[in-house]
């Protein structure tokens, strides 16, 4: 689902445009951003485990000079982050509990448009999440993943000042591309 929202970002224009990438692991979305003429990327990950593949990764694509890597809850350190014309959060709500902290993070700091890909609210998805949760638990391993309600997602996005530009949805994943309007 994140080429859905990097092939509607890139049919609205992104040249000279800043990103922020929340949750980007290796930055694949920012990079695809950068290489269609964003300016600049920052991206906040929780986890330090895909720096070196990241850095690998922009090397690669020749975009380094243009990404920033930052590790960190982004709701613990949004105020260290700037603000940025594009924020992107692919597969990222649903490994939050408090997706209300998460979104008003995300709302404050989107200039522009915020996308984001999450869990659809379908029995299956739900299901299956219950299921890998179960097997996280034997494992006794802490990581959880949530379906949060989608019609609360976007009323806390839109009451944000934002409106609905894109949608698009596969079998697990749905896609929503969010432009600030007010």
């Amino acid at each position: 689902m994140a080429s859905s929202i990097l092939r509607y970002l890139k049919s609205e224009g992104v040249q000279e445009t800043e990103v922020l990438e929340v949750g980007g692991g290796i930055g694949a979305v920012q990079v695809e951003l950068l290489k269609a003429g964003a300016a600049r990327s920052v991206n906040v990950e929780l986890s330090s485990g895909y720096e070196e593949a990241a850095k690998l990764l922009a090397d690669e694509e020749g975009v380094s000079d243009r990404v920033e890597r930052q590790t960190g809850d982004f709701v613990e350190v949004q105020d260290e982050v700037k603000a940025a014309d594009i924020v992107v959060m692919n597969r990222v709500v649903c490994c939050y509990p408090w997706m209300e902290r998460l979104l008003g993070a995300a709302v404050v700091k989107t200039g522009r448009y915020l996308a984001l890909v999450f869990p659809r609210e379908k029995w299956w998805v739900k299901t299956g999440l219950v299921l890998g949760n179960s097997y996280m638990a034997l494992r006794k391993v802490a990581f959880r993943s949530f379906v949060h309600p989608v019609d609360e997602i976007e009323a806390l996005v839109t009451s944000a000042g934002f409106e609905v530009r894109h949608t698009d949805h596969n079998f697990i994943w749905q896609a929503v591309v969010m432009e600030r309007v007010a």
